[in-house]
């Protein structure tokens, strides 16, 4: 029994020296490395902000697209009520033209009367009543008052912002996923240590029993270790349920098989402050800064809507025939648009895109003074999870000698199984409060890598 205790005291000896030493690897688990990939392909909210990410890069094709010149291929057919004609008048006055024309090329006198038999071509339409037209339209920008160019880099910089906010969501992910996975390390620490005890109590029970047989002990002390038993049955119970939820919340996480996650035996493998670093800004802020130069650039292209645009413009009839007499076959041109006054709106407009970029910067001021903070809780935390692994380390020494004294009292029939088990249990509890000290140590390293915007993975 002794040696059994030694021995366990020993390994968590070894255990708190691991969390102390300098030489602790940085790197996480590959396993949960793995997860962590699982999870970012698996995540609707990152396909959106990769959704969201293609978007804005259409939005910068559609904006140059704006220089490039628009064909269009026209068709139609139309049927008036009646031919359009000249009025009678007018018909009468080129009926006597082509007279006096016909006269002329005969050498036929002015004042003689027109020879019968000479037949007179007939007054066109001005248009046929039946109207069949095929036609090509060009349409080509040639300066759209920086309209275009400010959408394009308004566009630009808000695929920036939303890469950013896709790389923080991801990190937000990844501390989730860390962190179900540490629990889960827990659990099966919480096992480890519930098996410990049940070592325990099997030689308390045999001891029991060979000293009721023998008449140095009561029946009460043996139903004393049958109650320690059932609760450490509840325990187990308690066990089991926490590592089928973890294993289930991995599941959605991860979107991994529960059978694979189920063989998985992770380790609570302690992180020491000499990985972290900061970088320059976290991709939060990234994001907003991002966010508010897209606005600036979106106010100025609203407030181009006064500055004169110039355009070309042609059009093409493939079909003559159907065609009045005052349509052309064909015409180019360049024209200008210029937008004088309308009624303040792209003012308007502008101020109201003006305010947006404002609060991006009240956003972006409170996200640095909570990043500061957040810092100096991680700090603190980390700096506490230390502390407290050392005190921990004092408490499994104190609380194994305490065990083993009281142990060997109760064999000489100096101490009551309840003071036995009492020892046990404050030795079990010690055990654990271990290896919750690591996992609020990797809390605290994890939460401080994300405050400096440092989280690899």
């Amino acid at each position: 029994m002794k040696n059994y205790n030694s021995r366990l005291y020993f390994f968590f000896i070894f255990s708190v020296f691991l969390v102390t030493s300098s030489a602790v690897a940085q790197q996480l688990d590959p396993v949960l490395v793995d997860l962590i990939n699982k999870g970012l392909n698996k995540s609707h909210s990152v396909q959106i902000q990769n959704f969201n990410a293609e978007q804005a890069k259409i939005d910068q094709k559609l904006a140059k697209s704006v220089f490039l010149p628009k064909l269009t291929f026209n068709g139609s057919y139309t049927r008036l009520d009646d031919d359009i004609t000249f009025d009678d008048d007018t018909q009468n006055l080129l009926i006597a033209t082509q007279k006096l024309l016909i006269k002329e090329a005969s050498g036929i006198p002015f004042n003689s009367p027109f020879p019968e038999g000479i037949p007179l071509e007939p007054v066109p339409y001005l248009q046929s009543k039946n109207i069949l037209k095929s036609s090509m339209d060009l349409d080509w920008v040639l300066f759209s008052g920086f309209e275009a160019s400010n959408a394009l880099k308004a566009s630009k910089h808000k695929e920036a912002s939303i890469n950013y906010l896709a790389m923080a969501e991801k990190d937000k992910i990844a501390l989730q996923i860390i962190e179900t996975y540490d629990k889960l390390a827990l659990v099966y620490a919480s096992e480890r240590v519930l098996n410990t005890s049940e070592n325990f109590l099997n030689e308390q029970e045999h001891y029991v029993r060979k000293a009721i047989e023998n008449g140095l002990a009561t029946p009460i002390g043996r139903k004393k270790v049958e109650l320690a038993q059932q609760q450490l049955a509840g325990k187990m119970l308690e066990f089991n349920q926490n590592k089928k939820l973890l294993i289930e919340v991995l599941h959605q996480l991860t979107n991994e098989s529960k059978e694979s996650l189920a063989l998985l035996n992770p380790q609570l493998q302690p992180l020491t402050a000499s990985s972290l670093s900061r970088s320059e800004k976290r991709n939060e802020i990234k994001a907003l800064e991002e966010a508010e130069k897209a606005t600036l650039y979106k106010s100025k292209m609203q407030k181009n809507n006064f500055i004169p645009k110039l355009a070309l413009k042609g059009h093409y009839e493939f079909l003559e025939e159907d065609l009045s007499l005052l349509d052309p076959k064909w015409y180019v041109g360049v024209g200008v648009k210029w937008n004088v006054f309308d009624a303040n709106q792209s003012h308007l407009e502008s101020k109201k895109t003006l305010i947006e970029g404002k609060k991006y910067r009240q956003q972006l001021e409170e996200a640095d003074e909570m990043i500061a903070l957040s810092i100096i809780k991680a700090e603190l935390a980390y700096e506490a999870s230390l502390q407290n692994s050392e005190m921990i380390q004092k408490e499994i020494e104190l609380a194994n000698d305490t065990y083993e004294m009281i142990d060997k009292q109760y064999r000489n029939n100096l101490a009551s199984i309840k003071e036995v088990l009492d020892a046990l249990n404050d030795l079990e509890k010690a055990n654990f409060k271990l290896q919750q000290s690591y996992f609020d140590q990797r809390r605290a390293v994890a939460n401080l890598l994300n405050a400096n915007g440092t989280l690899n993975y």
